[in-house]
């Protein structure tokens, strides 16, 4: 497939707001959810967690299999494969996503709710997959230099900053505007339950538009595939499951040159470098993920702030996060991804001993939120370069691997997020004293002792850099 690499600065933006819907629905989603069938529809922490964990299990299970079929099938007509299953995942979240914030009508009981909500989820879900795979997919099909694969990251994440920051700004313009009678104002309790759904409704109508802009401006190459002729088994089994292409095998290469190596699905588990990028990728999505899903609760719970700083906080953060993509790129040109991929992981480092030190942060917190904005931000940019850069010229198999790297992070999410809602010390939906101690040894483990897990990782690469070894 021929790479665009004089990618006009109109088409890489047409190609990273094709993000904007799922990355409103996702701030939403980890942000808002736990609070708001917590503390606003009143369900207990394990029954939260339960529709956590459904959500990340579904969506865990999608990507990898929509991954692989995103790589095998054409797509529809000449309309390209990888947009295809963006216009189905955008319909799919479209339809289901609003549902998630209204509540259930009819439903009494906690189990109840759980089967109400759950097929909306699934649903959600699917279509989140389905968006993500095929628009990261694109990434290293559109260019193909490094640097023009961080840059068009980049702009990507940028643009899930935006949607971030979207998110906040108007949840805390319905705050301001809430309202009801003041002994109220500055708790979450029932009558939220029509903001979280006005929120749901505009993010669902902003992201739609964006998702248009996306595919009248965004062209996908067809490529034009050919049957593979059969290799004999007993070859194959000798030279292993690596894959050469249907025209290299009806085509021989001339002795002087070597024939490329294509890699089919399976071919990656082979691959050490594959598992070096699955952990910082999950790594990095846990701290995002987690913070972000915690972030709120640590506000009202430990730090026993008012309701309207589970806006003003996280859009401190995402503003942050906007200023560090900006800078980014001549960053990564100067020291390299590793090297920023560290920056990151220090700044989050050190949110993390602030909190564990400052037993009465207060507003204050404000300025941590600042160190954790940046810091999410730049490791969540450079871990997906890092994808791009194993995936290479290997586009034909790219999905597969997004979706891989993406199961071990929605998994992994779903789990954590779980445990922490079985260990909560509340049995109830109310709060108690011992929660603005748990909240706080939350937030130090989700940005101090995975940054540490991550550090690991990262050094990994220094003494075994990403390289395909295995099936050259």
């Amino acid at each position: 497939m021929p790479k665009q690499d004089n990618f006009p600065i109109q088409k890489r933006l047409c190609y990273a707001v094709g993000h904007f819907l799922n990355d409103l629905c996702a701030s939403i989603w980890f942000t808002y959810l736990l609070v708001y069938f917590n503390s606003v529809l009143g369900f207990a922490d394990t029954y939260a967690g339960i529709l956590l964990l459904i959500g990340q299990i579904a969506d865990g299970i999608c990507t990898p299999l929509i991954g692989y079929e995103s790589d095998r099938v054409a797509g529809c007509g000449s309309y390209g494969k990888r947009k295809t299953w963006h216009l189905v995942g955008t319909l799919c979240a479209i339809v289901s996503f609003p549902f998630i914030f209204n509540p259930c009508p009819g439903c009494t009981t906690d189990l109840a709710g759980i089967t109400y909500f759950s097929p909306f989820i699934i649903v959600f879900q699917f279509g989140w997959a389905a968006t993500q795979i095929s628009h990261l997919s694109l990434i290293p099909e559109l260019v193909s230099s490094e640097h023009d694969k961080v840059e068009l990251t980049a702009y990507r994440n940028a643009c899930g900053v935006v949607a971030n920051i979207t998110v906040y700004a108007v949840a805390w313009l319905l705050f301001q505007f809430q309202e009801g009678p003041t002994t109220v104002a500055d708790s979450l309790g029932p009558a939220d339950i029509p903001l979280f759904r006005y929120l749901a409704l505009i993010a669902v109508g902003i992201g739609s538009v964006f998702s248009l802009i996306f595919h009248l401006g965004t062209r996908e190459t067809i490529q034009q595939t050919m049957d593979a002729v059969p290799i004999e088994e007993g070859k194959q089994e000798e030279e292993g499951d690596c894959l050469i292409s249907a025209y290299e095998t009806l085509m021989p290469p001339s002795p002087e040159s070597t024939p490329p190596v294509l890699l089919q699905w399976k071919d990656w588990f082979r691959e050490p470098s594959f598992y070096q990028v699955a952990l910082l990728y999950m790594c990095t999505r846990l701290i995002v993920n987690l913070s972000q899903a915690y972030i709120t609760i640590y506000v009202t719970n430990s730090l026993m702030l008012p309701k309207r700083f589970i806006a003003t906080i996280p859009l401190v953060m995402y503003m942050s996060g906007l200023g560090s993509s900006l800078v980014m790129n001549p960053v990564c040109k100067l020291i390299g991804i590793t090297m920023t991929y560290l920056v990151g992981l220090l700044l989050i480092l050190a949110f993390a001993l602030w909190v564990m030190l400052d037993m009465s942060m207060g507003t204050r917190i404000y300025g941590g939120a600042v160190l954790l904005g940046s810091g999410s931000t730049i490791i969540l940019v450079m871990s997906l370069s890092l994808t791009a850069r194993l995936i290479g010229d290997q586009t034909q198999s790219g999905a597969f691997v997004y979706g891989a790297m993406s199961f071990t992070d929605k998994v992994a999410s779903g789990f954590a997020v779980m445990l922490i809602q079985t260990l909560n010390p509340c049995p109830t939906a109310a709060c108690c004293p011992d929660c603005v101690w748990f909240y706080r040894g939350v937030m130090v483990c989700v940005a101090g002792g995975l940054s540490l897990v991550a550090a690991l990782g990262i050094g990994t690469l220094f003494l075994w850099p990403i390289k395909i070894r295995k099936c050259e």
